[in-house]
């Protein structure tokens, strides 16, 4: 199997490429647009500010390629919400492949911004989530969130639900981080592998 993880010079790459060792599996990081298209699988990690992210997207024409990728890709974090439409983080526009709109956390006294750390999954639906229930736990680490809509696959809350994970056709994202997220994270990025 082929795989291929997005480089946008985007943070979190060696971490997620790391996980896909463990599980015996060799990725390749790329942003040559052949190499995306021939891939079985294609993960699109980050970590950062979405700005700059499409900046570096934009500049290496990878914000015209991803859109027209078919095989099932698997956006981490930043990465997920950079499917999206529009981002409040700067005001940034996106590769607009999902109809949802990025919004900023709002702090409060026991919610704190950034949502950093365990929290449980809820309301999981498909493949992604095979082998796994409302008490397992990931790691998040994020101060931006993609709303509940009709693409979203799991949820999380802090304090109101938003979606940990989405997904359109073979585009499929997570919020948190699967890389750090132990066996949960792991059976998920085993699911993506099989999917």
């Amino acid at each position: 199997m082929e795989i291929a993880v997005v480089d946008y010079k985007g943070g979190n790459v060696q971490s997620v490429l790391f996980a896909l060792e463990r599980l015996g599996a060799q990725a390749t990081l790329t942003a040559d647009p052949e190499t995306l298209r021939k891939a079985d699988k294609v993960l699109f990690p980050g970590e950062g500010e979405a700005s700059s992210a499409m900046e570096a997207l934009r500049a290496a024409g990878l914000d015209l390629v991803l859109p027209t990728l078919t095989q099932p890709f698997l956006g981490i974090c930043l990465g997920m919400q950079l499917l999206g439409q529009h981002s409040e983080e700067n005001d940034t526009s996106m590769l607009g492949l999902l109809p949802f709109k990025v919004q900023r956390f709002v702090p409060d006294a026991t919610h704190k911004v950034p949502h950093m750390g365990w929290n449980n999954l809820q309301a999981l639906q498909g493949p992604l989530f095979a082998g796994l229930t409302d008490a397992d736990h990931v790691y998040f680490v994020h101060s931006y969130y993609a709303p509940v809509g009709a693409y979203t696959t799991a949820q999380a809350s802090h304090p109101a639900p938003f979606s940990a994970a989405v997904q359109h056709g073979n585009f499929h994202g997570v919020q948190f981080h699967t890389e750090k997220s132990g066996e949960a994270g792991t059976r998920i990025l085993a699911n993506f592998l099989n999917l």
